[in-house]
């Protein structure tokens, strides 16, 4: 385990879950929210294997994706990662499986992956992109962080808002 929260669980990914994993990349709900084009079945095993060799050192990698579990339970029902932006910043990211929406988990793991990044790893400034139209977590976003600018994503061809927070206006 990594973390956890009061109703989750934050682990490594063993491949068992594959299943739940494409479904998290590929399910047009999910997706169609970031937005993003459906990725291909390679792009979808390298992120599987990236996913399975997490190696615990989150501060060292540029990405490490996690497995988000409810307590209890061994069904894989989202993904977080830690990821280093173009601006060289750490970024922060989720998606839960649609089945899980409106239970207050993205808010949940939002906030407990903002004290894990400074109180855990020692970050002192994380940042969070969203496209501008998914207005369910822009709200998550903005409870924790300070929209800082938006831009046009070339990757996902949309317009992306980017929120930041730093240490010390956390505690």
């Amino acid at each position: 385990m990594v973390f956890q929260s009061e109703r989750l669980i934050v682990k490594a990914i063993q491949k068992i879950h594959k299943k739940e994993f494409v479904e998290l990349l590929t399910a047009e709900e999910i997706i169609k929210a970031i937005p993003q084009n459906k990725p291909s079945e390679d792009n979808i095993e390298n992120k599987f294997q990236l996913a399975l060799s997490f190696n615990g050192d989150i501060v060292g990698n540029s990405l490490s994706l996690l497995g988000v579990f409810e307590k209890n339970k061994e069904d894989l029902i989202g993904l977080i990662g830690f990821l280093t932006n173009e601006e060289k910043n750490r970024e922060l990211g989720y998606r839960f499986r649609k089945d899980f929406w409106g239970r207050g988990y993205a808010t949940e793991i939002a906030k407990k992956m903002i004290e894990y990044s400074f109180n855990v790893l020692k970050f002192e400034k994380i940042t969070a992109d969203v496209w501008v139209e998914n207005i369910a977590s822009n709200k998550i976003l903005a409870k924790f962080f300070k929209p800082v600018k938006e831009f046009y994503n070339e990757y996902d061809n949309c317009t992306d808002r980017r929120y930041e927070l730093l240490k010390n206006d956390w505690n």
